[in-house]
């Protein structure tokens, strides 16, 4: 049984029912803010994170797509396993052979061959206010299929390419993300409360074996739901590749983040990957709640190999797989940051729709309204 559920774990949210969904929304919620004050607050905290994150890794802002060719293979499929698939549309009135276009998922792909195109110099990058559509996500508390994202990527050096340089790109996110928490509570009182405990002023990094080592037979979700009671706020290191027990830690996509790579050995065992995630507790919707995922990203060696394991090798032929075959983009390391994740974590709210407008099922809104969970439309 742990392994079926482990198997079903993997390819991120997975598929839930609105009774289960009523069970886990909290039933003594007040809002800390009125829907006015929340919106005030959210762009301060919107404006507070994107330049300080510019600031914090020599990033400035630049446009991004919405929608993307479909041969250029730059949109971002999320997991391997085929799972999520993007809105595509023919589009191009007057045109012989309209382009077939696609919504993206992510800007994850987008963003490499643009720091080509911006002229980034190594320690330099973009940082974009990221839109994109999901349309096969469960709607729950915290997925939607409106997804916002501060979408980052920097250029590096081959002899960058390991644990410590992640990791201090990672603490100055987390610098970030708190700094913006500490700001909007300057500015918005009500934020400040015995409620709820503080944000955590330090991450814990932890690799995925070790959090398996401790809860072996828990799949995923229900070790991060454990460790996170006890380090409130984690970065979980090698997201991708299979771990001692079978199982990736969770799938991910194997043309962007480096996760074959070897890096550290403890106890006779070797780890691998380069890229990971922020999870946070919650303390709103006692959950564990994810904030971000990063990584340093593929060279052409494991870009080839991740394909492999994949399955994936017709990928090879599209143009985002030969810039990186042929040298023409930069060696990088990038991420996304949830914008209404984020939101929602640090000004206290039970649920993605009081700070993001977007389609929510009626049964969904109709478990939140005896909840005192404003659901904006």
């Amino acid at each position: 049984m742990a392994g079926k559920d482990k198997k079903a774990d993997l390819a991120g949210p997975g598929v839930s029912t609105y009774p289960e969904v009523a069970k886990i929304l909290p039933g003594d919620y007040t809002p800390l803010l009125s829907p006015k004050e929340r919106m005030k607050a959210l762009f301060e905290i919107k404006k507070y994170i994107e330049e300080n994150l510019c600031k914090e890794l020599n990033l400035f802002m630049v446009q991004v797509p919405l929608i993307v060719d479909i041969r250029s293979g730059v949109n971002d499929m999320l997991d391997r396993d085929g799972s999520r698939t993007p809105v595509e549309f023919n589009c191009g009135l007057g045109l012989k052979t309209p382009i077939r276009a696609q919504i993206v998922q992510a800007a994850t792909k987008w963003k490499r061959p643009a720091l080509k195109e911006f002229d980034c110099k190594v320690g330099e990058g973009v940082c974009t206010d990221m839109r994109a559509v999901r349309k096969d996500y469960f709607l729950d508390h915290d997925h939607s299929s409106y997804v916002d994202q501060w979408d980052w990527e920097r250029v590096m050096t081959e002899d960058q390419r390991n644990l410590d340089f992640l990791k201090d790109i990672v603490k100055k996110i987390w610098k970030v993300i708190y700094g913006a928490g500490k700001h909007a509570q300057e500015m918005f009182p009500k934020l400040k409360t015995d409620n709820y405990p503080p944000i955590p002023e330090e991450l814990t990094f932890l690799h995925a074996e070790e959090i398996l080592d401790m809860f072996p037979d828990l799949p995923r979700k229900q070790r991060e739901t454990a460790i996170l009671q006890k380090y409130p706020a984690v970065f979980i290191i090698g997201v991708g590749y299979v771990l001692k027990d079978g199982y990736p830690h969770e799938m991910r996509a194997a043309d962007y983040d480096d996760w074959i790579t070897p890096t550290i050995k403890k106890n006779g065992e070797q780890y691998h990957g380069l890229n990971g995630d922020i999870l946070v507790w919650n303390p709103v919707t006692k959950r564990r709640h994810e904030l971000t995922s990063m990584g340093i990203r593929v060279t052409k060696e494991t870009l080839v190999k991740q394909l492999e394991l994949a399955n994936q090798m017709e990928s090879l032929k599209l143009p985002y797989h030969k810039a990186i075959m042929n040298d023409q983009i930069p060696l990088s390391i990038g991420g996304g940051i949830g914008q209404s994740r984020t939101y929602m974590y640090l000004l206290r709210t039970a649920h993605l729709g009081e700070v993001s407008v977007t389609v929510w099922p009626d049964e969904l809104k109709e478990i939140c309204k005896p909840r005192n969970i404003h659901v904006l439309e």
